[in-house]
């Protein structure tokens, strides 16, 4: 008899006491040895469970594991291990002592101090709960004598009649015994096909699961009254462990206590320390000589592993270990590496040109001429000297390297590329979706994810029992029936249960938070902005410091110095802020409570994106548009708080330090960030775990040689949190790829160089560092591929501004188109510079040094399209300004109303879905019809049988009524044959 048959016996009253109070079950006798409740009292019970992954017997297996914390002294503690290993003994003291794995913690004893009211609060939640749990088919075992003192395990088994039950509840597809052939193609392209697989067959993983398939079963949604459809061989491995722990965490949420006046599901039990942690268990070690070859295992040797980097992921064994969800990120991420490769080979062809034309550039050619001798006026006021242009050669010649032709040629490319990975992606997700049996999946997903937050839960119940409490205060003052008593009794009482299911959060209620969401994101968004006018000072005082630097080197070097230090300032700001503004989003949606976790994980993505997105990009907008854009003119310049004058950009353009600025910001979130936080803080919360838990108390040494429970070595490890922050990562990584991509065309290699290490350490992170997540199904990776549509539409606008205004491409064009005398470059720097007269300097503006006693200036130059002093509107715009800002304008928009017409153009050439896919869905679905139709003709052929045959006894049964109407006894005989 099995245990939760053993309790359906019990009295409805006293289930709830009885699952916990051990002794008093036994002397009634339900109880026996083999109990689910209990640790069998077996000589060497680990090597039966396998290490915590089967119950004691050895043959159910643990699909979920709940932990609590409890209170337990040392005498019980002791005891308990004593009677665990000598049988004799145990059962001499049973009836006296708490038997072990079960509690010395349940037994207000002498030896147990009588615990406080929270404690036997939670105790009870817990006692309530798992008697639920098992009038819900499940069984539980639970485990308290373990190494980690003061906690506690409960195991969970899900029996074949609850696996099938919630299988069809959930609509899971299944495979059946019908199986077909995939179409392989034909001629030409099978031999391509095949000449491929050869090709690559060095680089795929060496997993089953990853070989190519011909053949494939049908899958239809699980129905125990079609059982007959589904190959039912092998019980054991219908259901793998991944669908096990899904439907058993369905359970789980489905499940409630309520003697705490509402439901409490696993989420609010969580919440409410009842349990301290609800996970699935790892298939077993991943690392170790005498390790039996797991799933988890194959993982680690052919994924989680930097030495197969070059392999292609085996993305069907982490579908079928993590859940599709999971899988999908893992897919994703792979064909985003993959298509970075042509990105990153154009983009180093692009550099690779403009490092072989560096030499050819007349403009930087003429900047580096020291015979043009070109004064140019001074960069900060009184401190800074006038100086010549040839001595920012070197940044003329490094701007080339990025600012050339080919650049917009990349620019045009990069967008394309943006649709087509889109493009490819659909296609993918589409071959996965079929091959992981999610066609279709729309409805059952709205269903699952439909279920109410427990937090979303907690509040309507406040609402509900303040409105409640605000209605007896209204009645007290009204004369009360004797009829009406015990209807208000009965109304009381159920007030936690039933008004949840009545009430709903409104706008009303929801208000303060919504309010504070504003305030909260617009403050956020102007810390960010200030702490970037911060540095913005920062660059100005400090250039202006180091301008009064009376050596040659420091004056040159000011440039670079400043700039380098305020990038490492702005990559330390976005890095902290990064990590701020995460919890802050997090928090900032807890107090919207949305309704489903759905919602609440679009939510929280919506406000983390946008205000990471603010933070890192912020520093890059003010460089790429607003440097140099704001300066005024020598004489009447900008200034900030009426000291500070507004920075401007190099004489070869504020592109160069765009490149920097991205660059540096780029490749320091990649290393620092997404690399070294990644692995060390992970390392760092182990090992603060292994030290506390180390500390809490000495192990003796019979203690110490016992080998870890599964779930005790599991639940040293990090909890899932989430597949946001990996997310987040690579879209902002998308967002370094395609939106500044003008300016720094080596950013789809570093991030291609990023990814290769990414993908390893993601997966290794995830089979050895995190507990097991339970598996989610998806078929698409959510919010994020809008993200990632507006970041790719986003980027065509942000380059053609780049190209247009931040280069030097339009007016280098303008000029070679409209004023150049001999249609080349030459004189294009000198077209770009206006001139000023020295004693039109304000008053204490003026430099206080010359260039040199022999060198008396009258004229300098500056970077801007003015009229000269000696013109009637002497310092007025000219009018090749206007000429050039119409340029500039008109290929903003020529550029952006192409590349997206390309990009349609390309979006509507490529269909969403393969067409040997769509052929393979619409022949699973004719196969289908076919089974159910020779279904039905069988059916329709034992009804005639039947039918005929009943036909016949009728024939026979008239034909001999006479006879048997002479003898009642023959008539008797025969009648009873006949129903025979």
């Amino acid at each position: 008899m099995r245990v939760n048959e053993k309790y359906a016996s019990l009295p409805t009253e006293e289930k709830g006491i009885h699952i916990i109070n051990i002794r008093a079950i036994e002397d009634i006798g339900y109880i026996q040895h083999e109990s689910t409740l209990l640790n069998s009292l077996c000589q060497d019970p680990d090597a039966n469970c396998k290490y915590g992954l089967y119950f004691r017997d050895g043959k159910r297996k643990v699909d979920y594991i709940l932990v609590y914390h409890y209170k337990k002294s040392s005498v019980s503690r002791t005891l308990a291990r004593r009677i665990h290993h000598n049988d004799s003994s145990a059962r001499s003291i049973k009836q006296d002592q708490p038997l072990p794995g079960k509690g010395g913690h349940l037994e207000m004893g002498e030896s147990e101090p009588h615990m406080d009211y929270h404690e036997d609060d939670k105790r009870f939640r817990r006692e309530e709960y798992e008697g639920n749990l098992m009038e819900a088919g499940l069984e539980l075992e639970r485990d308290e004598d373990t190494k980690i003192h003061g906690v506690g395990f409960v195991k969970i088994h899900a029996p074949w009649n609850v696996l099938c039950r919630e299988a069809e509840f959930l609509k899971l597809k299944m495979p059946t015994k019908k199986v077909y052939q995939i179409n392989q193609g034909h001629g030409l392209l099978k031999k391509i096909n095949s000449v491929i697989q050869k090709i690559t067959e060095p680089i795929q993983p060496k997993v089953a699961e990853h070989k190519p398939q011909t053949m494939k079963r049908l899958s239809y949604p699980f129905s125990r009254e079609k059982q007959h459809l589904f190959d039912l061989s092998d019980k054991e491995s219908f259901f793998d462990s991944k669908t096990r722990s899904t439907i058993v965490y369905e359970i789980l949420k489905r499940t409630t206590c309520t003697k705490a006046k509402y439901s409490m599901g696993i989420t609010s039990l969580l919440a409410n320390g009842v349990y301290s942690a609800a996970y699935p268990l790892h298939d077993g070690d991943y690392e170790g000589e005498n390790v039996e070859l797991n799933d988890r295992k194959l993982l680690c040797e052919e994924w989680a592993s930097y030495g197969v980097f070059y392999k292609y992921q085996p993305i069907d064994l982490v579908r079928k270990y993590f859940g599709e969800k999971i899988g999908l990120y893992f897919a994703w991420l792979g064909v985003y590496t993959q298509m970075l490769i042509p990105a990153s080979i154009v983009g180093v062809i692009v550099f690779l040109y403009g490092c072989a034309t560096v030499n050819d550039n007349i403009p930087s050619k003429e900047m580096c001429d020291e015979r043009n001798n070109i004064t140019m006026c001074p960069l900060c006021d009184k401190t800074c000297s006038y100086w010549n242009m040839s001595s920012a050669c070197a940044t003329a010649r490094a701007s080339h390297l990025f600012d050339n032709p080919a650049t917009v040629f990349f620019s045009v490319f990069m967008a394309l590329w943006a649709a087509t990975f889109m493009e490819h992606w659909k296609r993918k997700q589409m071959r996965l979706n079929y091959r992981w049996d999610l066609t279709g999946f729309e409805e059952e997903e709205e269903a699952v994810k439909a279920h109410p937050r427990a937090e979303y839960e907690a509040k309507v119940l406040e609402k509900s029992l303040r409105k409640e409490y605000i209605r007896k205060k209204k009645r007290r003052h009204l004369p009360e029936e004797t009829a009406n008593k015990w209807r208000q009794r009965v109304k009381t009482v159920m007030a936690g249960v039933k008004l949840t299911d009545k009430e709903k959060l409104t706008w009303k209620d929801r208000f303060p938070a919504y309010l504070t969401n504003f305030v909260g994101i617009i403050f956020m968004i102007g810390l960010t902005f200030a702490i970037v006018f911060g540095v913005i000072i920062y660059r100005i005082s400090t250039a202006a410091a180091l301008a009064i630097s009376s050596t040659n080197s420091g004056r040159s070097s000011v440039r670079v110095t400043v700039t380098a230090t305020a990038v490492i300032i702005n990559l330390v700001v976005i890095i902290i802020l990064d990590e701020v503004y995460g919890c802050i989003a997090r928090w900032l949606t807890q107090i919207e409570v949305p309704k489903t976790d759905k919602n609440f994980e679009e939510r929280l993505i919506f406000k983390a994106f946008l205000l990471k997105f603010v933070n890192a990009y912020t520093p890059i907008f003010y460089v790429a548009f607003f440097k140099g854009r704001f300066v005024g003119r020598p004489g009447d310049y900008v200034y900030i708080f009426h000291s500070f004058r507004m920075e401007e950009c190099a004489p070869g353009g504020c592109l160069m330090e765009l490149c920097i600025q991205l660059s540096i910001i780029m490749l320091g979130k990649q290393l620092i960030q997404n690399n070294l936080f990644e692995i060390g803080i992970p390392k760092m919360k182990k090992l603060i775990r292994y030290i506390k838990l180390k500390r809490q108390r000495p192990l003796d040494h019979e203690e110490h040689m016992k080998k870890k429970q599964r779930y005790e070595v599991d639940y040293n490890l990090e909890p899932f949190a989430g597949l946001t922050p990996e997310y987040m990562e690579m879209i902002i990584q998308f967002g370094f790829v395609t939106l500044f991509v003008a300016s720094f065309p080596l950013a789809p290699l570093f991030a291609l160089l990023n990814n290769i290490i990414e993908i390893r350490l993601d997966a290794k992170k995830f089979v050895t560092e995190l507990r097991r997540p339970v598996a989610v199904r998806a078929k698409d990776i959510g919010i994020w591929y809008n993200i990632l549509r507006a970041v790719g539409k986003l980027a065509v606008i942000i380059n053609a501004f780049v190209i247009s205004f931040t280069s030097d491409f339009i007016p280098r064009l303008v000029y070679l188109y409209m004023y150049s005398e001999n249609g080349t470059m030459h004189g294009f720097v000198n077209h770009t510079l206006s001139y000023f007269n020295v004693t039109d300097f304000q008053e204490g503006t003026a430099p206080n040094d010359q260039m040199g006693p022999d060198h008396k200036v009258h004229i300098c130059r500056y970077k801007d399209y003015r009229e000269p002093p000696w013109s009637e509107n002497k310092y007025d715009i000219s009018k090749d300004f206007w000429a050039v800002l119409a340029a500039r304008l008109a290929f903003v928009i020529v550029f952006q109303n192409l590349v997206m017409f390309m990009s349609d153009f390309v979006d509507w050439i490529i269909p969403d879905i393969p067409k040997d896919i769509s052929q393979q869905i619409h022949k699973e679905k004719v196969l289908m019809v076919e089974v159910f139709m020779k279904e039905e003709q069988g059916k329709l052929q034992m009804l005639e049988t039947w039918k005929e045959k009943s036909m016949k006894k009728g024939e026979n049964c008239n034909n001999h009524s006479p006879k048997l109407s002479r003898t009642g006894s023959m008539s008797s005989h025969h009648s009873y044959n006949i129903d025979v």
